[in-house]
């Protein structure tokens, strides 16, 4: 019995790491940009939001200052813009 707890639990806690592991990579994307931007500012137009955050993923600091720069447009906050346009660049 102590062997099955023992197996259990291992797989039970491996699983768990691998669940940790990939965690930050899920939000790394420009779908986590464009749902945060929506989040903290809903008013903000969708497409607008949506083309910023593509823009954003493309990484680098170009794609940062367009993805910013479109969003600020939008009269979206700059602590929010910022945040979102990191998001967008994560891998």
């Amino acid at each position: 019995m102590s062997k099955r707890l023992a197996t259990v639990l291992s797989c039970f806690a491996l699983a768990l790491g691998g669940a940790v592991t990939a965690a930050p990579a899920a939000q790394a994307t420009p779908q986590a940009c464009f749902y945060y931007v929506l989040e903290q500012h809903p008013q903000a137009a969708t497409e607008v939001v949506e083309r910023a955050c593509r823009t954003g993923a493309k990484g680098g600091q170009e794609s940062f200052r367009a993805c910013y720069t479109e969003l600020r447009r939008d009269y979206v906050p700059a602590v929010v813009a910022g945040e979102a346009c990191r998001r967008a660049a994560r891998s």
